[in-house]
């Protein structure tokens, strides 16, 4: 368990988080985990006082937000939030003195599509490094095994066998990654670290002198996964110095003393990053909700001429796709004009617009992050369960 206190913010905004009656916040999830590390950098940026839980008992968070998913939010006034992107959203708006999410609407848009962005397209090669490797699989599944499984009663050995053969069957081998796709998985990282190291030659953060929910978003895979695992870090640390040094930089981020602009506009050496989305990570989206569509529960898709077979149907990217699109058609009309010109320049736009949707069934009552009851459907469910799960649930049912 880990925990800090509130940083040396002024007065009234120390009066104010003092008097907060959801503070202090506790955070569940595992040390290794992708979405709560990224939560946490968030808090420890908003410098509020909060603890991080490895594991609570059996069977907790499924019945507080709905679904056996990390990182899970619980509320000293005793309310539970899920899922990272919702969480912090939510937090920037209570919390409106240390927000993260930039004021100007062109700039939150991209912000939003640079994370959402980090968190799905990022999430295979983060998944691979960790899992097909076998120096990475051992050392995170021996980690993940003591501080999250500690009290399954099987032997170690065990667990941590099912838990790397568990995870690969979902996100690596179960999610396209092939002798085929191989290099592609890895070349979305290699060209990762190029792009934001051209992009922190110039300022501190990817926005500006303090960071955005840009930052946060791409820390999320960075910190926990690419600057963690053996080999991902190895490559970071020699050909991407200065990504390393910015994933450190973010972690100690504080309000409190990180202060300064951001940039007024989307920067031009956002251009890269945002190829990419356009040539990968949007036409993945599109194929992810046409088999949804059309029922399938898993799909094949060349992307970049890399053949991606038997991927997995993922409703909650199909959602995804529902929030690109509607904070889209939230912005005024001058905004709405700007961002799709940037968009369409770097390929982004026909293919954020070229699918029709069936619904996703994700927060369907538009409750999140406070989940639960009706947000979504029993399919859902299990999907989101999936993606953000807790090994000692898996080890469980094995043994019963």
């Amino acid at each position: 368990m880990t925990a800090m206190k509130p940083g040396d913010q002024t007065e009234t905004q120390a009066q104010g988080i003092k008097d907060d009656p959801v503070l202090p916040l506790k955070i569940y999830g595992p040390e290794l985990s992708y979405f709560t590390g990224k939560l946490e950098a968030v808090v420890r940026y908003m410098e509020l006082p909060y603890q991080r839980i490895p594991k609570g008992p059996v069977g907790l968070l499924e019945k507080a937000t709905g679904v056996a998913q990390v990182p899970a939010l619980h509320l000293a006034d005793d309310r539970w939030l899920t899922d990272s992107t919702p969480i912090i959203h939510w937090l920037d708006e209570r919390f409106p003195a240390t927000h993260v999410i930039p004021r100007d609407p062109v700039l939150a848009f991209f912000s939003r599509l640079i994370e959402d962005y980090a968190d799905e397209w990022l999430w295979r090669p983060a998944m691979h490094y960790r899992w097909d490797y076998v120096e990475g699989a051992e050392l995170q599944g021996r980690i993940l095994v003591e501080e999250a499984a500690a009290d399954v009663p099987l032997p170690k050995a065990m667990v941590r066998h099912l838990i790397k053969g568990r995870q690969r069957a979902l996100f690596t081998k179960g999610d396209g990654v092939s002798p085929e796709t191989w290099d592609h998985v890895e070349k979305i990282y290699l060209d990762t670290l190029t792009h934001l190291s051209a992009i922190l030659k110039d300022r501190p953060f990817l926005l500006g002198e303090r960071p955005s929910l840009a930052d946060f978003g791409m820390f999320g895979p960075a910190f926990r996964h690419f600057s963690m695992d053996p080999t991902s870090a190895r490559i970071m640390r020699e050909t991407a110095p200065a990504v390393f040094e910015w994933v450190a930089r973010v972690w100690n981020a504080r309000a409190s003393t990180t202060k300064g602009p951001l940039l007024e506009h989307v920067p031009q050496d956002w251009g890269p990053v945002l190829n990419s989305i356009g040539s990968g990570y949007l036409p993945y989206l599109c194929a992810n909700a046409q088999a949804w569509r059309a029922g399938q529960s898993r799909f094949d898709v060349t992307i970049e001429g890399a053949p991606y077979k038997n991927i997995r149907t993922a409703p909650y990217r199909v959602w995804c796709l529902e929030e690109l699109r509607r904070h889209f058609n939230a912005l005024a009309a001058p905004d709405k004009h700007e961002v799709q010109e940037r968009l369409e320049a770097h390929g982004c736009w026909e293919p954020l617009w070229q699918v029709e949707i069936r619904s996703s069934g994700v927060d369907l009552e538009r409750k999140l992050p406070f989940a639960g009851g009706g947000s979504m459907t029993g399919l859902v469910k299990k999907e989101f369960t999936k993606r953000h799960w807790f090994p000692v649930s898996a080890a469980k049912r094995r043994k019963g």
